[in-house]
């Protein structure tokens, strides 16, 4: 591993696979050399997503996703829900108010996961709202919401369910056709160990009929549009060459690595290890419905959370993320997402313990090493 290795919920470590194609000499979006290039992307994409249904890519950051999402779908004066469990869902709101889309927001603990019962409130309470938002992993507190329960609540009603798996596609399990999701939303710079830059929507056929019927004013992130041009094989404006070339690179790593399963079961192994190294030093989990994708971790009394994140970065070279809003100085939140290694996690938590020396704690050498390390380890074969 490099130096200066991150384990923050995106942008995440590449992997010299991806850099390598980012390296490679450009082609013309419109030429015959980057449509078989951008049909295999297609394909990927619909893999990744565990979808038959069209993927639309865009150039933007997961919040130009979420915007497409929303302002295509809806139009000035619809009723929509959304369940605000943190910083990145409370988006959804802010995004619905900006385009005169009038969203209700339920706001519920942040170490809670969205629920069936309360999106079923939700519409109980609005029943004329067209689309109901939600969070897959709100990486403000690493919690997980229940996306099955709730499709399931969704799919028998005329509202569209849209999930942002910004951070969570590619790392927690998700079966967007098998749990009738209709909008997913991802980000390229997180599980997907691509750099920041693009964001991708999956569409189901009622989400498309929404669609074709919504009385939108979007010009860019038209879906419509978007998905007009993905019947004809290419994109209504120029397409990201280099990042198609990427993302193909970057799934074929998956694929000969176990597959999408594999991945998720491997973040989930990251996990393990993390939560078990902060846990020998006293650091307890914020979230109660956990995520594998990152893990928020309270210091115990007496360790400044702060201190500790630029310790860790400062002098030893790993980049982990803070706190947000009323979670900020709080906690430290170590992801388990893109390019990293066993021995990268075992260095980490070597880093941990002599940050907390840095602040006066008195810490067994390797004892969060050791932990990570028995986490890391498969389990004894039955005899």
């Amino acid at each position: 591993m490099a130096k200066h290795v991150l384990f923050t919920p995106g942008p995440t470590n590449l992997p010299p696979e991806v850099l390598e194609a980012l390296a490679r000499p450009i082609v013309h979006h419109r030429s015959p050399e980057f449509a078989p290039i951008f049909k295999q992307a297609r394909e990927n994409l619909r893999y990744l997503f565990r979808t038959e249904n069209p993927v639309v890519p865009l150039i933007c950051s997961g919040t130009g996703g979420m915007e497409a999402a929303a302002t295509s779908l809806l139009a000035r004066g619809d009723q929509a829900v959304y369940v605000s469990a943190g910083k990145f869902s409370q988006r959804w709101g802010a995004i619905c108010r900006a385009y005169g889309i009038d969203a209700h927001g339920y706001e519920i603990d942040w170490s809670l996961g969205a629920t069936p019962d309360l999106v079923q409130r939700m519409l109980r309470e609005h029943p004329a709202a067209k689309v109901v938002f939600t969070t897959h992993c709100e990486t403000t507190s690493g919690s997980l919401s229940d996306i099955e329960g709730i499709a399931r609540v969704v799919s028998g009603t005329n509202a569209v369910l849209v999930v942002d798996a910004i951070s969570s596609l590619g790392a927690e399990p998700l079966e967007t056709d098998a749990w009738g999701v209709d909008v997913v939303v991802t980000g390229s710079q997180k599980a997907l160990m691509l750099p920041p830059g693009m964001a991708f929507v999956s569409v189901s056929p009622k989400a498309r009929a929404r669609i074709e019927s919504c009385d939108s004013t979007v010009f860019y992130f038209s879906l419509k549009k978007a998905l007009a041009s993905l019947d004809e094989g290419t994109t209504p404006w120029t397409s990201q060459i280099t990042m198609t070339v990427a993302l193909n690179a970057a799934v074929d790593l998956v694929r000969r690595t176990g597959g999408v399963e594999a991945a998720w079961l491997r973040h989930a192994r990251r996990a393990r290890a993390i939560r078990a190294g902060c846990e020998t030093l006293g650091m307890c989990e914020y979230s109660r419905a956990p995520s594998n994708v990152v893990m928020a971790m309270v210091p115990p009394d007496g360790i400044d959370a702060g201190r500790l994140i630029r310790c860790l970065r400062d002098e030893f070279g790993f980049t982990v993320a803070g706190g947000q809003e009323r979670l900020k100085g709080r906690i430290v939140r170590i992801a388990a997402l893109g390019h990293i290694d066993d021995e990268a996690i075992l260095s980490l938590m070597t880093a941990l313990e002599e940050a907390f020396r840095h602040q006066g704690r008195e810490v067994e050498p390797g004892v969060a090493a050791a932990a990570a390390k028995r986490a890391l380890s498969p389990p004894p074969t039955p005899a």
